[in-house]
């Protein structure tokens, strides 16, 4: 099974300079946890609702905070025409749960998660969550 058949097509992204505090109603209006930031038709990174917390909150940082300054950087994505079971065995590598989903040419069009990919049943997907919820790893929460 190829990405885009089990990808959310759906997906809207935050600007870098937009505040935490939009990014947060946002993710509250959508019912999810991360978004991909987009400058200038270019993915340059994602902000989790735990970036927000752990790098924004927790810092005593005000509201008004904008977003480039929380998100994480590393962009890591995948394609939309890979297959689902690389891309899960990729997710529990580098200790993710939800990847941006580009285009050959690298345009955003939509956001794969480790539920997504569950709910079609195209992967092992007890094996990646035991590999992404493994303490430690390349993903972290630190500051910049």
């Amino acid at each position: 099974m190829k990405v885009s058949e089990a990808m959310s097509h759906d997906v809207r992204i935050a600007a870098p300079n937009q505040t935490i505090c939009d990014a947060a109603r946002l993710m509250a209006e959508l019912d999810t946890g991360a978004l991909p930031v987009g400058d200038n038709d270019r993915l340059v990174g994602m902000i989790t609702d735990r970036d927000i917390a752990i790098r924004a909150v927790a810092q005593h940082k005000s509201p008004d905070t904008h977003v480039q300054d929380v998100m994480s950087q590393e962009v890591l994505y995948c394609f939309d025409d890979q297959d689902v079971r690389e891309v899960a065995r990729n997710m529990g590598e580098k200790q993710v749960r939800r990847l941006p989903v580009v285009n050959r040419s690298k345009r955003l069009v939509g956001i794969v998660s480790l539920a997504d990919i569950a709910r079609e049943g195209a992967a092992p997907t007890q094996e990646t969550l035991s590999q992404i919820s493994k303490p430690g790893g390349q993903h972290s929460q630190s500051t910049h």
